[in-house]
């Protein structure tokens, strides 16, 4: 299993692709497939069927997931890369421009 550097709630910019320069919150990251879901980044339209919850059906907006070697952590308005360290008997975030810890 691979440790990511990001995690649900963190403030992310796309950096490349289809939605380069977008900003917004992780909703939810999937570790198995190194993917994550951006609110309002990557909107696809899903067909739905008519059901109990949803008694219309038709087309709904959704966010579908964005892989996360696509997505950089913004802090202060910057995007900067997340470093790992001790400190103390703690091991934290850490942005490696400022040296701040997250």
């Amino acid at each position: 299993m691979t440790k990511l550097k990001i995690k649900t709630g963190d403030t992310i910019r796309v950096i490349t692709g289809e939605h380069k320069g977008e900003e917004g919150k992780i909703v939810k990251v999937f570790i198995d497939k190194n993917r994550a879901i951006v609110e309002g980044v990557n909107m696809v339209s899903k067909h739905t069927k008519p059901s109990a919850e949803n008694p219309q059906g038709g087309i709904v907006k959704k966010e579908a997931s964005i892989h996360i070697s696509n997505l950089m952590l913004v802090e202060k308005g910057e995007t900067t890369r997340v470093g790992y360290r001790m400190d103390g008997d703690n091991k934290v975030r850490f942005s490696k421009k400022s040296k701040e810890v997250i």
